[in-house]
């Protein structure tokens, strides 16, 4: 499904310019509220950009006959797939300043369509850019390269069929273009892939294999890495599909070469994928601290129990202010449990008094039907799935508002998050001349360590958004640098990444990589400038 069409399932439009559907996105009304807790915004909102407005000039790239019913020069369909989601994504697209629009998008059926798209784009130096649901929130899915290379947007989303499912060894062959949702409902009633990032209405399955995405589970199984039994991917250099086993020791992991590779090495097509049962059993609540570093305490304690939460994210005060979570200060530990097989009741009441020994306020409620819902896990809830449109919205009051992630090592996390919060905070204030707010959370726990998540925002200074924002993602990159942090933990490196990318890689990898490059795309024609130039 292009990023502009109607989605079949839900009869609604997506947005060209912004993150999800048209119809969810902030009023002018909405977009002024909650402009005004910034101050320093605009008076009124940025108008909504219009395809027509945008300098869209004719396709420099003619395919051939035999491929001419794949492609499309449509405006509102490239425009479409000029760029991701990422604030300086949304921000140009209002400022009238998009990245290069690509001439001609492709939507594939079959992986012979791939593969013979690839061989041309190869024989006349055409640029194929790889595009899922289009949710790239690092730079992931447009062309910055030099201007005069014709630009394709490999659309996958037609190829988005559960081919067949394995009951025996519960899994299934799913097409790499399955939007989240049309996956999930072909693999109903009883199985689940059960990978929900937060973009998951909105992106794919090879969007999240190429990005090696983070997806619902906070502890053990993180990543969609660890669902992966085999993988197709379409290369210039030919096609190859691993075995499918349950281990394997034979050399290195072929899956694991191309899992995050992101449309630089090959094209994923298709993939088995290990699935589970759908959870009978649920259930959650939320603790209350008045430390922040006391409740770091408390989830490294639960991270390193055998107890496992399907979600363990820990909301500082102003993340747990700015989600309902919590409106007095406190720091708010959202826990919560699943099962197929067994009640979970006992494991979150083990959680909860980890967590109250260290301090925390909260009980574990029953989990009988019954039981109302904890409110600071609704509101957690509710605002995880709205706080994209409302990124939106503050950017069309004219306000910096983005987010980025890492992981550290715990004797690492505190001291991090302390830097972040005061040389981020101090570069975005110093770069606008209005206060700035720095917001965490941990997303993801693990027992050596964590994945802080964190939200900046201030206002910006009209037209020059884009310039604010990549000068306050240049401090936050030396400062996750300095203190040995990933530059990413589930975002991938797409173009934004490459700075703290190429200092974070060990020198003889990067060699490897690009013999693997010039081996499998020897034109260099896919997503050129990710990962390596």
């Amino acid at each position: 499904m292009p990023a502009t069409a109607t989605d079949p399932q839900t009869s609604r439009t997506r947005s060209w310019w912004g993150w999800g559907y048209t119809d969810a996105h902030p009023d002018d009304a909405e977009c002024i509220a909650t402009g005004a807790l910034l101050p320093g915004t605009l008076a009124r909102p940025l108008p909504i950009p219009r395809v027509a407005d945008l300098p869209i000039g004719r396709p420099t790239a003619t395919p051939p006959a035999s491929l001419a019913h794949l492609v499309t020069a449509d405006p509102q369909a490239r425009a479409a797939h000029a760029m991701g989601k990422a604030y300086r994504d949304v921000i140009r697209a209002l400022r009238g300043r998009p990245g290069r629009i690509p001439d001609l998008v492709a939507r594939p059926t079959r992986d012979q369509d791939v593969a013979d798209l690839l061989d041309w784009a190869g024989e006349h130096g055409v640029a194929v850019i790889p595009f899922g649901g289009g949710s790239s929130v690092v730079g992931g899915v447009e062309y910055r390269g030099e201007a005069h290379h014709a630009v394709l947007s490999l659309d996958l989303t037609s190829m988005g069929r559960v081919l067949e499912i394995d009951t025996a060894a519960r899994s299934a062959l799913i097409q790499a273009g399955a939007l989240g949702p049309a996956l999930e409902a072909q693999l109903r009633p009883g199985l689940t892939l059960r990978h929900f990032p937060q973009s998951f209405e909105f992106s794919t399955l090879g969007g999240w294999l190429a990005t090696r995405a983070g997806g619902h589970y906070a502890t053990v199984h993180t990543h969609i890495d660890d669902f992966v039994q085999s993988l197709r991917v379409i290369t210039p250099a030919g096609a190859g599909t691993s075995w499918r086993l349950p281990a394997s020791g034979a050399g290195p992991s072929p899956d694991r070469f191309f899992l995050g590779s992101e449309g630089t090495l090959g094209v994923i097509t298709e993939a088995w994928m290990r699935l589970r049962e759908r959870p009978r059993h649920k259930a959650s609540a939320s603790v209350a601290f008045a430390d922040f570093h006391r409740a770091l305490d408390a989830v490294r304690a639960i991270a390193q129990s055998d107890l496992a939460p399907a979600n363990c994210r820990l909301l500082d005060p102003g993340e747990a202010l700015l989600s309902g979570a919590s409106h007095d200060g406190s720091t708010v530990l959202v826990l919560g449990f699943e099962s197929a097989t067994a009640p979970v009741d006992a494991r979150l009441t083990a959680a909860v008094d980890l967590a109250r020994a260290h301090g925390g306020r909260g009980e574990a409620a029953p989990a009988d039907r019954d039981s109302p819902p904890d409110a600071a896990v609704g509101a957690w809830r509710s605002a995880f799935l709205r706080m994209p449109y409302l990124r939106d919205g503050l950017a069309r009051m004219g306000a910096v508002v983005e987010t980025f992630e890492t992981a550290a090592t715990w004797g690492t996390v505190p001291a991090l998050i302390d830097a972040v919060r005061t040389e981020v905070g101090a570069a975005a204030a110093k770069a606008t001349g209005h206060p700035a707010t720095v917001n965490c959370r941990l997303t993801h726990v693990y027992p050596d360590g964590a994945a802080p998540y964190f939200t900046v925002a201030v206002a910006g200074r009209p037209g020059d958004e884009v310039e604010i924002w990549d000068d306050i993602k240049a401090v936050a990159t030396e400062v996750l640098h300095r203190h040995r942090a990933t530059i990413t933990h589930h975002h991938a490196v797409g173009r934004d990444h490459r700075p703290g990318y190429d200092l974070q890689r060990p020198a003889p990898f990067a060699l490897a990589l690009r013999a693997a490059k010039d081996a499998l795309d020897p034109h260099r024609i896919l997503n050129p400038g990710v990962l390596l130039d």
